[in-house]
C-alpha cells in the first residue's frame, strides 16, 4: 500500500483512492480485522489504517463490531443495482432458472469485464453441484467454459493482450497454460460456437457455454452456461441434450434482451 503524505498522488491516479481500495480488497480477503491486523498486513502506520477504516465507517462501507472492522452491506447495494441495470441480466435470469430446473444442474450468467470473467448470476436446483462460486466473483477468463466462449468472441490479437495482462495462471492440472493452445482452442470454440471447461477450474467440475448476442450494448460480453459433476456430462449427453436446451435459451434471451 502506497504510503502517501498528502494523498494527491501522481499523473491519473489519486493515491489516497488507490489505497482506500487497496484496503477494501484486503478486508474482504480477511472477512474481519482490528486496525494493528490491517495495518501489520498492510505494512502502514496503524494511525493511517486507522483513518482509513473511520473515513470508511462514516460512509457506510465499513462496520466495526466487537472491535473488529468488516465491509457493509452497501457493496452488495452497489452491485445488485449495476447488476440490475445489465440488460442481459433482465433478460436471461427466469430463463437461466428454467434451464437450471429443466437439466437438473447448475445454470450462470457471466459477463466480461476488464479482461476477466464476472459472475453475474447462477441458480442451481437442490441436486445441483458446482464449485459454489458466489455471486459478482471475478476469475481468470481462461478458468471457466463462459470465460472461454466470450474470449472465442475476440481477436487472437485481443486474446494475447488479455494474457500479457492477467497472465495465464493455473487452477488445477487440466488449466491451459500455453497462448498457443488457448488460441488453439478459441479458434475451435469459434466453429462450433460453444466451449467446455473440463476440470479447468475446480476438480471433478464440467462445464458447456454458449455466447450470447443481444445487438446491444452487452452484445459479445455475456454468455450463459450449464455446470455441474463430470460424471453427469458425457459427450453423449451434452451433444444430444445439453448444448441444445443451452442453445434454445440462448436464443429466448437474444430475442428478449431486445425490448429491455
Amino acid at each position: 500500500m502506497a504510503k502517501d503524505k498528502d494523498g494527491s498522488g501522481t499523473g491519473n491516479r489519486i493515491n489516497a483512492v488507490e489505497n482506500a481500495f487497496t484496503m477494501i480488497e484486503r478486508m474482504q480477503e480477511l472477512e474481519q480485522c482490528g486496525v494493528s491486523e490491517l495495518a501489520a498486513d498492510l505494512d502502514i502506520p496503524k494511525s493511517t489504517a486507522h483513518v482509513y477504516l473511520k473515513t470508511l465507517e462514516e460512509l457506510g462501507y465499513v462496520i466495526k463490531e466487537n472491535g473488529q472492522y468488516r465491509l457493509s452491506m452497501r457493496f452488495l447495494e452497489l452491485g445488485g443495482l449495476v447488476r440490475h441495470n445489465r440488460s442481459i441480466y433482465q433478460a436471461a435470469r427466469s430463463e437461466v432458472d428454467a434451464l437450471s430446473r429443466t437439466t437438473g444442474e447448475v445454470g450462470t450468467i457471466g459477463y466480461v469485464e476488464d479482461g476477466m470473467r464476472v459472475l453475474v448470476y447462477r441458480t442451481e436446483p437442490v441436486e445441483g453441484v458446482s464449485d459454489n462460486a458466489p455471486t459478482g466473483e471475478f476469475t481468470e477468463m481462461h478458468w471457466t467454459a463462459v470465460g472461454k466462449v466470450l474470449l472465442a468472441q475476440r481477436t487472437d490479437e485481443e486474446i494475447r493482450d488479455v494474457v500479457d495482462r492477467h497472465g495465464l495462471p493455473a487452477a488445477t492440472e487440466n488449466t491451459i497454460t500455453d497462448l498457443d493452445e488457448l488460441l488453439k482452442e478459441a479458434a475451435e470454440i469459434r466453429t462450433q460456437g460453444y466451449s467446455i471447461e473440463d476440470e479447468e477450474r475446480v476438480s471433478g467440475i464440467k462445464s458447456i457455454a454458449v455466447p450470447i448476442d443481444s445487438n446491444g450494448s452487452d452484445s459479445g460480453n455475456s454468455a450463459i452456461s450449464i455446470a455441474g459433476p463430470k460424471h453427469r456430462f458425457s459427450t453423449e449427453r451434452v451433444e444430444e441434450e445439453l448444448l441444445p436446451e443451452l442453445r434454445n435459451v440462448a436464443n429466448v434471451i437474444e430475442l428478449q434482451s431486445r425490448h429491455y
